[in-house]
């Protein structure tokens, strides 16, 4: 038997509370199957499981908070003896307006539950395509999404779906209400009523804070930083796009991502977590990246196997990442595995970032954004476009000698883009 676990979603995450069951006792789950969703700060996630077995019982009610590490279900895993399922009385599926789990309250008896109409059974809401956040607005609007059809990739239900269905039962679908500015008069200025949007978005930012405080008192940082040339890369960017379809074009983004996780084979001490006291190096390089909100705060999911991907594969994968956190969409090992994070505020006119390591990684890299500037060639000054590149370290894992080795290796590797 093996327990499948509260998981932690990042170092900010302490709890989660457990919205839906995706599978029910005496169902088969293969290793990176979702099983259940969970909500956090930063939005509703799909969770996997990381083993093959048959799922024996639930043990957490939807609705539920709960800390990370807590058992949720057991599972008995592949070649182990059959035990009699028990019928777990825990619903596969949140019904609409459920009830929040009261601090310190019992674990909830079998009592007969409310019955709900065959529509809203938990079987078939757990087997709908619709992503987190649209069934969220299903739940808040009362809108039935099982009776829908779903106009997003695949007959996906989207929150246009949902929004459209509230709408023509005559239910008013507010907008989203804007975070305001604390007033320059903060001492003696009456405070607004907080709405759910900006309790969400302030318990994220309250989140994020403690993690980032966190990292700058246990972490000894070292910070480096170069000037990168991307004459050969933008050059070569622009060759290929003009080659390609607009919505097959590459972003010189993907340049940079790649770049970094072929740097970290040369300097593999930088593609690791620290846990228990030292550090541990991954196998595997998973390049989180940080993705901004359109409401506010701050995402950093991990692009799988970055350094076996291709410029096209990686580009497909960060659009499609980008779109799925933005609309809450999002795995748990996207959130659980990124090795290092790569931040860039190029967008937004920012030339040096220099950002604070994400726990329990122990490197993070910055880009800002590309500007023509002189720039010296074989004893020449020419107008080049110029990247800074920037390096926060761990100080207990590597120093700025194997920093700059790695800052060099992505410099390099910028002037072969071919090979990237």
């Amino acid at each position: 038997m093996a327990e499948f676990l509260m998981p932690k979603l990042g170092a900010d995450m302490t709890a989660g509370t457990l919205v839906a069951w995706r599978k029910k006792p005496g169902d088969a789950v293969r290793r990176g199957d979702v099983v259940a969703e969970v909500e956090t700060e930063k939005g509703d996630i799909d969770v996997e499981i990381f083993t093959d077995g048959v799922i024996e019982r639930l043990l957490i009610q939807a609705g539920e908070k709960v800390p990370v590490g807590t058992p949720l279900a057991v599972v008995r895993e592949g070649g182990a003896s059959a035990e009699p399922v028990v019928e777990s009385t825990v619903p596969t599926a949140v019904p609409f307006a459920p009830a929040a789990a009261q601090p310190g309250a019992a674990a909830p008896s079998a009592a007969p539950r409310p019955t709900v109409s065959r529509s809203l059974a938990a079987g078939d809401i757990s087997r709908l395509r619709i992503s987190p956040a649209a069934r969220r607005l299903a739940r808040e609007l009362s809108v039935d999404p099982s009776k829908l059809a779903g106009t997003g990739r695949g007959g996906a239900i989207t929150l246009e779906d949902i929004q459209a269905a509230a709408n023509a039962r005559g239910v008013s679908v507010p907008a989203p209400a804007p975070i305001p500015l604390p007033p320059l008069s903060a001492v003696s200025a009456p405070k607004a009523l907080p709405t759910p949007a900006t309790d969400r978005f302030a318990s994220m930012r309250q989140a994020i804070a403690a993690a980032m405080t966190r990292s700058k008192r246990e972490i000894p940082h070292y910070y480096l930083s170069t000037t990168v040339d991307m004459h050969a890369s933008m050059l070569w960017l622009a060759d290929q796009n003009a080659r390609r379809p607009v919505t097959e074009r590459l972003l010189y983004g993907v340049l940079l991502l790649k770049a970094v996780a072929l740097a970290l084979r040369e300097v593999p001490e930088l593609n690791a977590v620290w846990d228990n006291g030292r550090a541990e190096r991954k196998p595997d390089i998973n390049v989180g990246v940080a993705i901004s909100l359109r409401q506010g705060g701050l995402v950093a999911p991990a692009l799988h196997n970055t350094d076996r991907l291709s410029l096209d594969e990686l580009m497909a994968k960060f659009r499609d990442l980008v779109n799925r956190t933005r609309a809450g969409s999002l795995r748990s090992s996207e959130l659980s595995d990124p090795t290092i994070t790569v931040t860039s505020l190029g967008e937004s006119g920012v030339e040096t970032v220099f950002g604070v390591i994400y726990p329990p990684q122990v490197a993070l890299v910055g880009f800002g954004k590309v500007v023509e500037r002189p720039w010296s060639v074989a004893g020449q000054i020419v107008s080049r476009p110029l990247i800074v590149a920037t390096l926060s370290g761990d100080h207990r894992v590597t120093d700025g000698h194997r920093g700059a080795v790695f800052l060099a290796a992505i410099a390099r590797l910028l002037q072969e883009p071919a090979k990237l």
